[in-house]
């Protein structure tokens, strides 16, 4: 279900702003070498897959096609694959947590 983000003055009440938010505030804790999966990750936002039990994880079927948009060596593929899975599941366990 859809929820407005915050404003301001209700970021402000506790003591953040927007900027405590988003991918600039997620990319200044990332090591560069681990940049390339957080990139694929965020493309990938828009894929997970979902079902009468909530989401159940990325689709991989359009992963070949985001690889290859992002101009990723193929060589990198297999890599990136299992570091895209190790963050995957970690949202899963966030999500069931709550």
């Amino acid at each position: 279900m859809y929820q407005p983000e915050p404003d301001k003055g209700q970021l402000a009440a506790i003591g953040l702003k927007p900027s405590d938010f988003g991918p600039a505030a997620l990319i200044q804790d990332v090591f560069p070498e681990n940049m390339p999966a957080v990139d694929l990750f965020q493309t990938m936002d828009t894929q997970w897959r979902t079902g009468m039990g909530g989401v159940q994880g990325l689709d991989y079927g359009v992963l070949p096609s985001v690889l290859r948009l992002m101009e990723i060596p193929e060589s990198q593929w297999k890599s990136l694959f299992s570091d895209l899975r190790v963050m995957e599941m970690a949202v899963l366990e966030m999500l069931q947590e709550s």
